[in-house]
């Protein structure tokens, strides 16, 4: 299966490089371009690609409120941040925005290639950087919402050592749900793969009647 991805970023430099990177793994594809915000929700809801690179410093429409919308209009869009910020602001602003994962732009070629097909799959490849700095801001007690009971199911089921596709059919719901579900705990715990949130959840979550 090949992976279609879309380059949402304001620097020809950047597209051109993607591009380029791109087209050196045989499992995926260059699927389109867009050069702003706007172009991004446009381009993204024509094209409807397997993984969407979205920079957050674009001119007009940011990309924290262009993931937003596509998301908004696409619930299983896949939206990676690749951007030179790692504050925790804007971490979690994209995040609970329903971004899938979260690079800098100082990624290697094969980290950036990994994370792509790690977010094709459904998990959510964050930057340790990244990671770190959501740890830290969980730690000093910035707000953020708790897991929902929902997510809390989820955890519980990963922690049990189910794949997305038996969560999805235990639960009733689709693996995109079940990957959209992944990518929120995961920013909630600041964890970067399941075995991390399997830990946290064996570690805090509370026995459930009966186990």
């Amino acid at each position: 299966m090949t992976i279609r991805v879309m380059v949402a970023d304001d620097h020809a430099v950047v597209r051109g490089g993607l591009e380029q990177l791109l087209a050196t793994a045989s499992d995926i594809e260059l699927a389109g371009v867009a050069t702003d915000g706007e172009e991004a929700v446009s381009v993204a809801a024509e094209l409807r690609p397997d993984v969407i690179l979205m920079d957050l410093s674009m001119p007009g429409l940011d990309g924290v409120e262009a993931t937003r919308r596509i998301v908004a209009g696409n619930p299983e869009a896949c939206v990676v941040v690749l951007t030179s910020f790692s504050d925790s602001r804007r971490i979690l602003d994209a995040l609970e925005a329903g971004a899938s994962g979260y690079l800098l732009k100082h990624a290697g070629p094969d980290e950036l290639l990994g994370a792509i097909r790690a977010a094709a799959v459904g998990d959510a490849p964050l930057d340790p950087k990244a990671a770190r700095v959501l740890l830290e801001s969980r730690k000093a007690g910035r707000p953020g919402r708790q897991l929902s009971a929902r997510e809390e199911e989820v955890l519980r089921l990963v922690a049990g050592g189910l794949a997305n596709k038996q969560i999805a059919r235990k639960l009733e719901i689709t693996e995109r749900t079940v990957k959209a579900h992944l990518t929120n705990i995961f920013g909630r715990l600041g964890v970067t793969d399941r075995t991390q949130a399997a830990l946290w959840a064996q570690e805090h979550l509370p026995p459930t009647e009966g186990g």
